[in-house]
């Protein structure tokens, strides 16, 4: 035997490629940003009715400090 054919093993073929990359799973994803959308939204309308009682609760405060005594909200007639 040669030295040329004592090193000319076979080499290992790479794995053949498919043709299509793997698909991400996209459930994963899509579900973290549904739960992200809902804790926002959540977020946004705890901040909402939390300013509308703080902006009534400050009115009802100036006009009580002012020395009014009829402070109450009246609400019209339907």
């Amino acid at each position: 035997m040669s030295k040329s054919e004592a090193k000319s093993e076979p080499k290992p073929k790479p794995a053949a490629k498919s043709q299509f990359p793997p698909r991400p799973q996209s459930g994963d994803n899509r579900r973290g940003a549904i739960a992200g959308l809902i804790i926002a939204i959540v977020i946004l309308c705890v901040g909402w009715w939390l300013a509308r009682d703080l902006t009534s609760a400050s009115k009802m405060q100036d006009c009580l400090m002012s020395g009014r005594s009829n402070c109450n909200v009246i609400e019209p007639a339907r």
